[in-house]
């Protein structure tokens, strides 16, 4: 009790970190502030165990490569605590001769740092905005030894974000579905039913911004899980932490040499339900055993709200702060991580027994080449989803309902891509649309997994598909609990489809999206505008006070 009122007290940031690059040590903390360790300096290059891959995911591998960059990476929780620490990284790097002051260790001619918040809520878009701006200031003043500044941004964020609730103007701030909808077209609904199956998903991509983007942007299609439901994602521990018989697993055989290169590039699931035998791993007539043969209904789905948010409550069974529907659906629970990036020396989480999936980001091309360690590798640069084994295509096959919801999703996105708003903050096929319609979309599976007699139901999403993900620990979790929104989800009439169904939003979603997507795109404008006021009110020497005009914040794009 007397550690949460200190955390109360000091606000939702932990700490403000500065990583170098060292030419004899490598990637190492320069600076925390407070101390990453009690009772150490500031300067002090120690890391508590359980955070001694901060240096290397604040400063990616291939910075180098890079004027400058951001990165989102989530860190496990100290001894004693319990949540994820998310953490925002802002790297840029400048020429050694442009220094005012240069340091003795200083031998390069390049200088690459970053600057990194440590935080305890997920406002990834809004630390990012906030620390570009302070990152080009700390930059501009030449003098990396002058860290005053660094302290006052501990001190102006935590005044500024404490009290901040978790609502989607600045959970999603930087997150756009537009572009991931414009870019994957109908395969990130195949990338939802990944995530739902708790598979092992690796995207892959540079630079980093990119990479955290495109992933985080999908998380972002499941309600509630950037709000409520990552805290128990990033329990592992590091390597010379796990026990010898926990480390590391053999290289699974399971693979055929067939299907080993196979692209997933088609819209037709015909194609892929013919290279799947039925008696694969995983699959086959024990799917076919849990639904009855009696045909069901469709489902169409009349949501209360922007989402069926309402208030969240303490999830009996999941632990997660959850809406009255039981979401955030608890997948990122139990070992299942969510590593938006994954330096190099984590590799071996990969192939941990302990671990039992995860959803990743990666830059590094070994991380591609291990296709054995990952159930699916996401080419974001050419929008590939590339899935080894044919049983698990078979089971992510779009049915023809979800080819009809996926193109909906494409024609409005398409269609509207050089309307009025520009920002993606216009209401149909904006972002908080798109996200609204995978709100129902999910709402629309649950229901449809609670009616009896309901194979025809549940056919829109694919039997295969629906009796893998009731084996999943996140609807077994949610199947476990009673949830009094789902009452008001009901079956429509037999000819309304998916597809059809998400046209049929209510009145009051509508006008409460627009309302929500508009403030998203005031909500970065304000961000910036703060740090501008708290600029003026610095007490610093010239060099600093002149960033009036600092570089703005970069969109973090998929």
């Amino acid at each position: 009790m007397e550690s949460q009122g200190r955390d109360e007290v000091k606000g939702p940031v932990l700490h403000i970190v500065v990583v170098g690059f060292h030419h004899k040590k490598g990637c190492q903390v320069e600076f925390s502030y407070p101390p990453l360790i009690p009772d150490e300096g500031h300067d002090s290059n120690l890391l508590p165990e359980e955070w001694k891959y901060l240096p290397f995911l604040a400063l990616p591998d291939g910075a180098h490569n890079y004027q400058e960059d951001t990165v989102y990476f989530h860190l496990p929780p100290l001894s004693g605590d319990m949540k994820c620490v998310y953490g925002v990284s802002c790297y840029r790097q400048i020429e050694a001769k442009a220094l005012k002051v240069r340091q003795a260790d200083v031998t390069r001619e390049t200088v690459q740092k970053s600057v990194c918040v440590l935080s305890r809520v997920p406002l990834y878009g809004l630390l990012q905005a906030k620390l570009q701006l302070i990152t080009h200031a700390y930059f501009e003043e030449k003098d990396f030894s002058q860290i005053s500044i660094l302290k006052e941004l501990y001190e102006h964020m935590n005044g500024s974000l404490r009290g901040s609730s978790l609502e989607g103007s600045q959970v999603y701030l930087g997150l756009s579905p537009r572009d991931l909808i414009l870019h994957f077209q109908h395969k990130v609904l195949i990338l939802f039913k990944l995530i739902l199956l708790e598979k092992k998903v690796l995207f892959y991509v540079s630079p980093v911004n990119r990479l955290v983007g495109a992933l985080m942007t999908v998380l972002s299609l499941f309600p509630g899980v950037i709000e409520h439901g990552l805290v128990d994602s990033s329990h592992y521990k590091p390597k010379s932490s796990v026990s010898d018989d926990m480390s590391v697993v053999e290289t699974p055989s399971r693979t055929s040499p067939e299907s080993s290169e196979s692209d997933w590039e088609t819209l037709d699931p015909s194609v892929l339900e013919e290279a799947a035998p039925k008696e694969a791993a995983g699959g086959g007539p024990e799917l076919q055993d849990a639904f009855d043969s009696t045909a069901g209904t469709p489902i169409t789905v009349q949501p209360l709200g922007v989402g069926g948010q309402g208030g969240v409550t303490q999830g009996l069974v999941s632990g997660l702060e959850e809406d009255q529907y039981g979401l955030p659906l608890a997948i990122f629970t139990k070992g299942y991580l969510c590593l938006p990036y994954m330096a190099l020396q984590q590799h071996h989480l990969l192939s941990d027994v302990s671990i039992r999936g995860f959803v990743a980001g990666a830059t590094n091309i070994l991380f591609r080449q291990q296709r054995h360690l990952s159930d699916a590798i996401i080419d974001v640069e050419e929008a590939r989803v590339q899935i080894q084994d044919p049983e698990l295509r078979r089971i992510l096959s779009l049915t023809t309902a979800d080819l009809r919801f996926a193109d909906y999703l494409v024609k409005h996105v398409t269609e509207n891509r050089d309307d009025v708003f520009l920002d993606g903050t216009g209401w149909e096929g904006g972002d908080e649309w798109i996200r609204a319609q995978f709100t129902l979309y999910l709402h629309s599976l649950l229901s449809s997994a609670l009616q009896q007699d309901n194979e025809r139901l549940l056919a829109d999403y694919g039997v295969p598909f629906v009796g893998a993900w009731k084996n999943t620990h996140n609807f077994r979790i949610w199947f476990s609990n009673k949830h009094p929104g789902m009452t008001t989800i009901t079956p429509g009439e037999r000819n309304k489809k998916i597809g059809n169904a998400m046209i049929t939003t209510s009145r009051s979603m509508v006008q409460t999206g627009k309302a929500v997507g508009q403030s998203v795109g005031g909500a970065l404008t304000s961000a910036k505008s703060a740090m501008s006021s708290w600029f003026s009110t610095l007490a610093q020497p010239a060099p600093v006070t002149t960033t009036s005009d600092p570089e703005p914040a970069t969109e973090v794009k998929p």
